[in-house]
């Protein structure tokens, strides 16, 4: 019987109701399996071993108490274990290290979701370039200047980095914006890192659209995140509203053309954000929107993905 550890953010800090990473812990327990949890800070590299020092936890679902600590372990991470990486980004240098120590137990045997290669070599802003056909006007530099330039160029764009989750740090800007300088210096350190610019998509207001990935097949249903009074973010984070709908044709088309080079690189459970018929990123680091999608259609997406893993006890 495989052994199921989630590397995650603290667990007693998440919200159960919306949370996928508890969405696939209780779907492991429902079939049967131990769920082993542990934060990035309690994997080792002794030698050539990964160990991990882990707690197996027993799970209820409601918003109180949601878990108990069963029993407290120091393992070897090797034959035994499927190991879930869905450590919240940034991807800074703890998260980077915790992935290269996870290829040293993906050689020792263990099945590592996602490949902690492609965790590294995906980062979910850049992604998109290797689907040029569906991205929007983008711009990757640390140039203020060449940022400016195409701030011009396109009137109104999104400002980004690299290595944000959840709507952190985006602005949208606009040619005339008095602040446009301000926000270039914030996102680039003063010309010392690299950023992201898109043209803006009028869509947006139909919302940012998340369609799940199971091994490059897209889930039939997505969640249309949609932004709020008085913010243009779709985040669920930042105030934006959730809708779930059927996939629609181009977000099924998008799905077809990066569904099998994920599947390449180990990339077993992806989420795309899609607005309008324009692929704005490549989610591999924690993919969600599973609880909200599951409640609204009576779908159970984690078994989807554990059915396709073969992973029962």
């Amino acid at each position: 019987m495989s052994e199921i550890v989630f590397v995650m953010d603290d667990l007693a800090g998440i919200k159960p109701e919306k949370d996928t990473s508890f969405a696939l812990m209780l779907e492991a327990q429902r079939r049967g399996l131990n769920v082993w949890y542990a934060n990035e800070a309690n994997l080792e590299l002794d030698g050539d071993d990964c160990r991990a020092r882990m707690k197996r936890v027993e799970l209820v679902d409601r918003t109180q108490h949601w878990f108990q600590v069963k029993d407290e372990q120091d393992h070897v991470l090797g034959q035994e274990h499927v190991v879930f990486m869905r450590s919240d980004p940034p991807v800074d240098e703890s998260y980077l290290f915790s992935t290269l120590l996870l290829d040293h137990a993906e050689r020792a045997g263990a099945r590592v979701i996602n490949k902690p290669a492609a965790l590294r070599t995906f980062n979910e802003k850049l992604a998109i370039a290797y689907f040029a056909d569906w991205m929007p006007a983008s711009l990757v530099s640390a140039s203020m200047a060449q940022l400016r330039s195409f701030v011009q160029d396109h009137q109104k764009v999104i400002l980004k980095p690299l290595n944000g989750m959840g709507g952190r740090g985006i602005f949208l800007a606009s040619a005339q914006d008095p602040n446009l300088g301000v926000m270039l210096e914030t996102l680039t350190a003063e010309g010392q890192q690299l950023a992201i610019a898109q043209a803006f998509i009028p869509a947006i207001d139909q919302g940012d659209n998340r369609v799940l990935l199971i091994n490059g097949q897209a889930v039939p249903y997505v969640l249309a995140r949609i932004p709020g009074q008085t913010d243009f973010r779709g985040n669920l984070a930042r105030g934006g509203r959730g809708v779930g709908r059927p996939i629609n044709a181009a977000e099924q088309q998008i799905a077809e053309a990066v569904g099998p080079r994920l599947v390449s690189e180990g990339i077993v459970f992806a989420g795309l954000d899609v607005i309008g018929d324009r692929l704005t990123e490549v989610n591999v680091t924690s993919p969600t929107t599973i609880r909200e999608l599951d409640r609204e259609f009576d779908i159970n997406i984690a078994g989807d993905l554990f059915d396709a893993l073969h992973l029962s006890a």
